[in-house]
């Protein structure tokens, strides 16, 4: 059998048992050590693919799985980034050490991009992940509360110090420290980014008009700036008073602690598997299966949600 269709059977297969095993929330998150890439065993194929972030640790369980039980496939994945990942995926340009089989994303391509892909493009939705508002506070006592005007307004560049009222406000009981809050964010074009700028662009007038919603934002401020959601997460625990977005399961593996956020019907809701599902609970797929939940509804729903793309060429 001809190299590439052996690798295009194995790759629908592939994608076949991620499509049957995914389409749901991250689950449980995991202290564990993602495995390094397993090499490519003699006279057997590898599948390469790049993007997000976010779902990275979940793919890396998958791909071991998958890898365990067909021991001729070596699956590696490249977390750069949805905006990269989906460069890749495109194909324009990109050196031979980036060419890919696959492509991941957390946001959803659009029209024009899918127009620059040879042969077409299938999207995939896969999984979906909450965005959480981790923070380095060691001292503070309680469990932080932000309603919508307190999240949108840190990320607005506008509430700067930790005790200021409108943060204080929804934390009866709690004394926050007159420190300077320190913002992290993505420095590269980021499906993460997305997904908040998305909730944000719904919920806040001020942010639309300003920002919108977008993989790359010119953040306002001196916002420190990290690579991936690994870096950001890092970055937020070595930095006393910081506060920045990262997919949950990348909070939880380093121990941070996270924001209960006002959703849409003014209740403060902890990222989790069970409130995303909430979240995602009312959602219809369209045709293009390009969806996104900007402002969930229900009393249980995590507020900020995104699902996670695999991306595949059609021809």
């Amino acid at each position: 059998m001809p190299p590439f269709r052996r690798r295009s059977i194995l790759l629908i297969h592939f994608i076949s048992t991620l499509v049957i095993c995914g389409c749901s929330t991250q689950g449980v998150p995991s202290k564990t050590a993602p495995k390094p890439p397993r090499r490519v065993p003699s006279g057997g194929v590898l599948l390469q693919g790049a993007g997000g972030t976010l779902p990275a640790i979940l793919y890396q369980k998958w791909f071991s799985t998958y890898e365990n039980q067909h021991p001729i496939v070596a699956v590696s994945y490249d977390a750069v980034g949805s905006g990269e990942g989906i460069r890749r995926f495109i194909g324009e340009n990109v050196k031979d050490e980036e060419k890919i089989d696959f492509g991941g994303s957390d946001a959803a391509m659009r029209d024009d991009e899918l127009a620059r892909v040879h042969g077409g493009a299938i999207l995939l939705p896969v999984t979906a992940a909450s965005v959480a508002l981790a923070y380095n506070l060691p001292d503070l006592t309680g469990q932080l509360k932000l309603s919508r005007d307190a999240y949108s307004g840190i990320f607005l560049g506008k509430i700067k110090n930790w005790n200021d009222p409108r943060i204080a406000r929804t934390n009866p009981g709690i004394k926050f420290p007159n420190l300077s809050i320190a913002i992290v964010v993505r420095q590269e074009s980021s499906g993460t980014t997305y997904a908040l700028s998305k909730h944000l662009d719904a919920i806040n007038d001020s942010w639309r008009a300003q920002f919108g919603a977008a993989t790359v934002i010119d953040w306002p401020g001196n916002a420190m700036r990290a690579k991936g959601n690994e870096g950001v997460a890092g970055a937020i625990q070595h930095s006393l008073g910081a506060i920045g977005y990262v997919s949950y399961e990348y909070a939880y593996r380093l121990g941070l602690r996270v924001a209960l956020l006002e959703n849409r019907e003014r209740q403060f809701v902890a990222p989790s598997n069970e409130h995303a599902a909430a979240a995602l609970a009312r959602t219809d797929l369209p045709k293009n299966l390009r969806v996104f939940v900007a402002d969930p509804d229900g009393i249980n729903s995590y507020p900020i949600v995104t699902l996670s793309w695999i991306l595949l060429y059609k021809n």
